[in-house]
């Protein structure tokens, strides 16, 4: 098994480690204001379990700073309930989620939320629409042809944005065949 925290990933990228590592992967949330590694998947993986004897955890909308229904998603936010040296209070954390209500098969009673969505600072703005990376990252890792890495560029030409992914290739989908690599640029064009 391996724990994978630190960046929002897709589900998608989820799969792809495990198929091409034979581990299971496990999602696991922590802050470095917070000392690390806070809350963690369990065997069902089914949220991310919180520590609620540690931590009081809100779900907020980052528009109105009002609470979010549960299952609707929101800006976590963290109060440390037991860290005396550096007590942190409606820490603002920027990560977008959303809190589960139902009880885990695993019988926990601790609140859970789901895998960090994305963070609300990594949207980018192209041309009135917002994007954010993970959503491409969802789409890239559909692709068998693609590997493990991309990279977003946006530009201005002229008055309008443009946005541009560049994306690693897997050894499998080099070709001396013109024809099979304009198969895969129209593949990857159809996201």
């Amino acid at each position: 098994m391996g724990f994978f925290g630190a960046e929002p990933w897709s589900e998608e990228l989820k799969k792809r480690i495990e198929d091409e590592s034979g581990i299971k992967a496990y999602d696991i949330y922590g802050t470095s204001e917070m000392s690390g590694p806070l809350f963690t998947e369990c065997s069902k993986q089914c949220g991310i379990h919180i520590w609620s004897d540690k931590f009081l955890v809100e779900i907020l909308s980052p528009d109105t700073e009002k609470s979010v229904p549960d299952g609707k998603i929101g800006e976590l936010i963290i109060t440390t309930l037991t860290k005396e040296a550096l007590p942190l209070i409606r820490y603002r954390i920027n990560d977008l989620t959303r809190k589960l209500s139902e009880s885990c098969r695993c019988g926990r009673t601790h609140p859970r939320i789901t895998r960090i969505s994305e963070r609300s600072y990594d949207m980018i703005i192209v041309r009135g629409i917002n994007v954010f990376p993970r959503q491409v990252e969802s789409a890239l890792m559909k692709i068998p042809e693609v590997g493990n890495f991309f990279m977003i560029i946006v530009d201005r030409i002229g008055p309008l944005d443009s946005i541009k992914i560049q994306i690693e290739m897997h050894e499998s989908a080099f070709s001396d065949r013109m024809s099979d690599m304009m198969t895969l640029k129209k593949k990857s064009r159809g996201l």
